[in-house]
């Protein structure tokens, strides 16, 4: 099973979509510092995630050859 996780910064400003098989033991990886795209903006909690069958052995989340589509997602959040 998979799980497509979206992650916040503590400072709320900030936020990484990923894919993992345990989100748990990668948000720890996140904050210590071993993900790159992340490792700016930590200290991260969960924010949400799903799990996914995994059939065919492809995650469904990753079906895009754009690696700007599949992987992180960083934007910042305002009141406007």
């Amino acid at each position: 099973m998979k799980f497509v996780y979206i992650l916040e910064s503590l400072d709320s400003e900030h936020f990484y979509v990923g894919i993992a098989d345990d989100p748990e033991t990668r948000l720890t990886k996140h904050n210590a510092g071993e993900v790159t795209h992340t490792r700016t903006y930590k200290p991260w909690r969960i924010k949400t995630y799903i799990a996914f069958s995994e059939e065919n052995g492809r995650s469904p989340l990753r079906n895009t050859s754009n690696p700007a589509q599949a992987g992180h997602l960083r934007t910042s959040v305002s009141d406007a």
